[in-house]
């Protein structure tokens, strides 16, 4: 029996007159790589385990086991969201530690603006070739993500896209679980006069990629392990393959020790479309620019597209990841719990009686 050399060098058998034996692998999807990219995981996923986690690795669904007598009135909550075209980043800078914390702060944020704990996440990784030890980068991103935010990853898929993605490219999908008092749900008692707090966000987190690398990136004219701007100390890799924050236990820590009436995650859409997603009918809001300190990445995007100050504001959070909206009197001990856990905050706005949202000043 002889081989030969099917696309991309896979070996292919031959049968008699020379007529290849085609396989799975030939075709492009290589199943011992996928087992080895399972094996390569496993200590990753059991070092999220809660103690309501059923099973481990392998099975077809990942099982936990919900007590409802630990609530009331308990309400699921449900997400999922990716990290769009900022894996392109990762890929290009061959940095993929991180990319998945990122996928996992997008959703557990979201559920924490609902109010609700994350309980469990699922991850969908689809790749041009099944590398294993690309797979297991992105994941023990994810699997420190789900860490932070103290929830299991119970399970997820690797889907090898021969033919559809060129090998070395991948995207990355994730969806999580939480749980919430059906009290305690928000956005609820939101009225004017109530003051926006901002929760900062130390670069572009995981929104705006597409604009930021046909700037910055497409052109050619930077290189990456280029400083980010002049005298930055950090290089432009660093500072586009940045981590995002995950809020979630700030954000539970702060609804146990203040009333707060809203949360907003300031994802696409920028400050403007995300807080006006969480207002009543009737009210609207007021962000103050300069009440905090816009990273640098942002004047650097702008001036280099000359981009408009108003698509700036529609596309960016412009340094602020999470909003929360709190009465006027407990503003100080909301930037002291923030504080607390870790985080840099600022009052930044106030609700109004009128609807829409305006960002003034500069």
């Amino acid at each position: 029996m002889s081989t030969a050399r099917g696309s991309g060098g896979v070996p292919r058998e031959t049968g008699s007159g020379g007529v290849p034996r085609e396989t799975y692998r030939s075709a492009g999807v290589d199943l011992e790589a996928a087992e080895e990219a399972v094996d390569r995981i496993r200590s990753l996923v059991a070092s999220t385990a809660r103690p309501e986690v059923v099973g481990g690795i392998g099975g077809f669904g990942g099982v936990f086991a919900f007590d409802p007598g630990r609530y009331e009135k308990p309400l699921l909550v449900s997400t999922t969201d990716g990290v769009g075209t900022k894996s392109e980043v990762a890929r290009l800078t061959g940095r993929y530690d991180t990319i998945g914390l990122d996928c996992v702060a997008m959703s557990v944020d979201d559920l924490a603006v609902c109010g609700a704990e994350p309980l469990f996440f699922l991850d969908y990784i689809s790749v041009g070739r099944n590398d294993p030890a690309l797979i297991e980068a992105i994941v023990s991103g994810v699997a420190a993500g789900c860490r932070q935010a103290g929830c299991a990853l119970v399970g997820g898929e690797i889907s090898e896209h021969s033919g559809l993605m060129e090998p070395g490219h991948f995207d990355l999908v994730g969806f999580a679980v939480g749980v919430v008092e059906a009290d305690r749900r928000l956005p609820s008692g939101v009225r004017a006069g109530d003051r926006v707090v901002g929760i900062a966000s130390p670069g572009l987190r995981s929104n705006g990629y597409s604009l930021a690398r046909k700037i910055l990136v497409e052109p050619g004219d930077r290189r990456l392990d280029d400083p980010a701007w002049p005298g930055a100390d950090v290089t432009l890799a660093d500072e586009l393959i940045r981590p995002s924050v995950i809020y979630s236990p700030a954000l539970r820590r702060l609804s146990d020790e203040v009333e707060v009436h809203a949360f907003a995650h300031v994802t696409g859409g920028g400050i403007p479309g995300n807080l006006s997603r969480v207002l009543p009918d009737g009210l609207g809001a007021e962000v103050r620019r300069g009440a905090w300190p816009e990273p640098r990445i942002f004047s650097v995007v702008a001036d280099a597209g000359g981009v408009a100050d108003e698509e700036m504001v529609r596309v960016f959070n412009l340094g602020l990841g999470m909003l929360a909206v709190v009465p006027a009197g407990d503003v100080a001990a909301a930037l002291a719990s923030l504080a607390g856990a870790g985080h840099d905050a600022w009052e930044v706005g106030a609700i109004r009686d009128r609807e829409g949202v305006a960002v003034v000043g500069r």
